[in-house]
């Protein structure tokens, strides 16, 4: 469904029973709905979360912003790492008040929040500046920003700064975005719970077809990187909160989770072996039991 929320066209999925417990899911960057499995959306809603599942602004059928044209990541980059302010086309504030919109189109007062990634990041924002529309946080594989916390490594940043080779044809052009795709989660994927490739190419095309915006990772890398004061706002987060990661994650360094955690009041935190910066079938049992469990179902 079509939502307006803060003024910014959104689309929007609502799973689960009508009078179940709100979850609002908010996935990571450049990401589509669709990134968060059908599978863990039905685990969460077996028990008692009405899912609600959302296109972040600039990425899947949500409204585009490419009329803000393309910033200089390596600029941004430059900035950031000399602590001066970066300029991006829209903050990760801004997709915070989008999901708080979300929650308004729908007529939800509060609910529970739980975001991967930089969903995860957008999802503090709820915490600390939307206070009253959160019952509880549960963030999955993400980081505060604090800029003493250890890097991905450099394998890790080549994949993550390679692109698709260029294709003659549209089918020659999908394959090599598939290939893309493959490639990155083999870098980034959970070593104890690799998913087969064929099943892996198969999500990966669904989301592809579906919608495929790269331009929306270049303006939301760049949001990432002019977010820098996001760490000290975490102690006024008030609702219970789960901070649950990887231990072998390559993108986000599990030294994230910790810092995470004792930053917010509270906080519980749960690493999980094996797990990487991904979403593997074996875990949506184990994941949705632990957001339900921080919910209080």
């Amino acid at each position: 469904m079509q939502l307006s929320a803060n003024g910014v066209r959104i689309e929007a999925e609502v799973h689960g029973p009508d009078d179940g417990e709100p979850l609002l899911m908010i996935m990571g960057l450049g990401m589509q709905l669709v990134a968060w499995p059908d599978g863990l959306v039905g685990e969460l809603a077996a028990r008692g979360f009405r899912v609600i599942r959302f296109d972040n602004r600039d990425v899947g059928l949500s409204q585009p912003f490419d009329e803000l044209g393309l910033p200089s990541l390596p600029l941004a980059a430059l900035l950031h790492t000399f602590h001066l302010p970066v300029k991006a086309p829209y903050q990760l504030a801004d997709l915070a008040r989008d999901a708080v919109g979300v929650l308004d189109a729908l007529g939800i007062a509060q609910a529970h929040v739980c975001g991967a990634s930089m969903g995860g990041m957008v999802a503090q924002h709820l915490g600390f500046a939307h206070a009253g529309r959160v019952k509880s946080l549960a963030l999955m594989m993400t980081t505060s920003g604090h800029r003493g916390l250890p890097a991905p490594s450099l394998k890790v940043r080549r994949a993550l700064m390679s692109r698709p080779r260029p294709g003659s044809t549209p089918a020659q052009k999908l394959d090599h975005i598939l290939d893309h795709y493959v490639s990155l989660y083999g870098v980034i994927g959970s070593p104890g719970y690799p998913t087969e490739p064929r099943a892996l190419r198969e999500r990966i095309a669904r989301g592809v077809k579906r919608s495929y915006r790269p331009q929306a990772v270049l303006r939301q890398l760049v949001a990432i990187a002019a977010d820098s004061h996001r760490a000290e706002r975490l102690p006024r987060i008030t609702a219970p909160t789960l901070v649950i990661h990887g231990e072998h994650d390559a993108l986000i360094p599990v030294a994230a989770a910790h810092d995470l955690a004792q930053r917010i009041p509270g906080a519980r935190l749960e690493i999980i072996p094996g797990w990487g910066h991904d979403l593997p079938e074996p875990l949506w049992p184990r994941l949705a039991d632990e957001v339900a469990r921080n919910a209080g179902l």
